[in-house]
């Protein structure tokens, strides 16, 4: 297949890439290269014949009727997203613009492309959102397919927005649709201004390790290459019009999560103190939600899918990757908002 992969310069858009190159797919990557994007993350398959990269925004309408034409794909992945939730609460007009009236745009540019060329059964939309959509849950319970939304930061009520009119587009115009909304996402080339990331490089700095709150906020983390495995499995295998929870099995407090990262630091790059002395709790952030639990069970049993690497593993292969990769993230150091307090509201 040829794919049309939005936003695949970012974290999770260009494992993606690289994987869907891997199994023998052609790549066509638009991406508008704002502040969290980082070609430096396709370098190894810039220079593959089946690969293209295009500069563009899906909020230009003109751009993306172009895009269609020239490149002609099968399918279209749609990961392009402001993904911060603190920036969402000190700027949430970008997580309109974007997540909202860029999804608008790009759907109907799919539609009057998929339209032009006969309404081909093969085509496919598949729109890659978050479980944070679902809201917070309580000490038990999961989200599944059928949980109701109750989005409470401005970034998930953006990704809110975005599922349903994917989802509208689906019933109302017919296009192909597929949904998706997975659990957090870590490992290589993690934008640094995420938990994982500012923990290991914070702690490989001497500087504060910031944990929200008492740190008892829990979350389901899926390994990213995991992730980009199940997002083409939905999109190879999925059925039209439904979704799929993705979830890497893999709860974890906050505070857990800094420890595991903090002791994988003794052991892997020791120094004159324990890496956990860093820690310093901080003032929560506005609308915090407790805990995200996926239910994963339907890929699982319709597709097949389920997550390979564990949390002890990836944390691990992380750990490893930024200390073995410090040009990467040396680079980003400097972009705006990187090691600063966000969403404070």
């Amino acid at each position: 297949m040829k794919l049309l992969v939005t936003g695949g310069a970012g974290f999770i858009g260009s494992a993606v890439v690289r994987l869907a190159l891997a199994q023998g797919h052609a790549v066509v990557n638009l991406d508008a290269l704002t502040y969290a994007a980082c070609l430096d993350n396709l370098a190894e398959v810039s220079d593959r014949p089946e690969y293209a990269f295009e500069h563009a925004d899906i909020r230009d309408e003109q751009a993306l009727a172009r895009i269609f034409s020239d490149h002609a794909p099968d399918a279209v992945l749609h990961l392009a997203a402001e993904s911060h939730v603190d920036r969402s609460i000190d700027g949430p007009g970008a997580f309109i613009d974007t997540n909202v009236t860029g999804t608008y745009t790009l759907l109907q540019a799919a539609r009057a492309y998929w339209e032009g060329r006969g309404r081909p059964d093969g085509f496919r939309f598949h729109h890659v959102s978050t479980d944070e959509v679902y809201g917070s849950l309580g000490a038990e319970g999961y989200f599944t397919e059928e949980t109701p939304y109750a989005p409470n930061s401005p970034y998930s009520a953006s990704k809110a927005a975005s599922d349903h009119l994917v989802r509208a587009w689906g019933e109302t115009y017919g296009l192909p649709v597929l949904l998706s909304n997975c659990s957090n996402n870590y490992g290589p080339y993690h934008f640094p201004e995420k938990l994982i990331p500012v923990v290991i490089l914070n702690a490989l700095a001497g500087t504060p390790i910031p944990v929200y709150g008492a740190g008892e906020n829990i979350r389901d983390w899926l390994y990213v290459e995991d992730h980009a495995e199940a997002l083409l499995t939905v999109l190879t295998k999925g059925a039209v019009g439904r979704r799929y929870n993705i979830g890497g099995n893999a709860e974890a407090r906050n505070i857990d999560l800094v420890h595991q990262i903090c002791a994988l630091l003794d052991e892997l790059r020791p120094a004159k103190q324990a890496y956990a002395d860093l820690i310093t709790f901080v003032a929560d952030r506005p609308g915090h939600d407790a805990r995200y639990a996926i239910d994963a069970s339907r890929i699982r049993t319709e597709l097949g899918w389920q997550p390979s690497v564990t949390l002890e593993e990836g944390l691990r292969r992380t750990v490893t990757w930024y200390l073995d990769n410090p040009r990467w993230w040396w680079a980003l150091q400097a972009r705006d908002g990187v090691g600063q307090r966000l969403g404070r509201a």
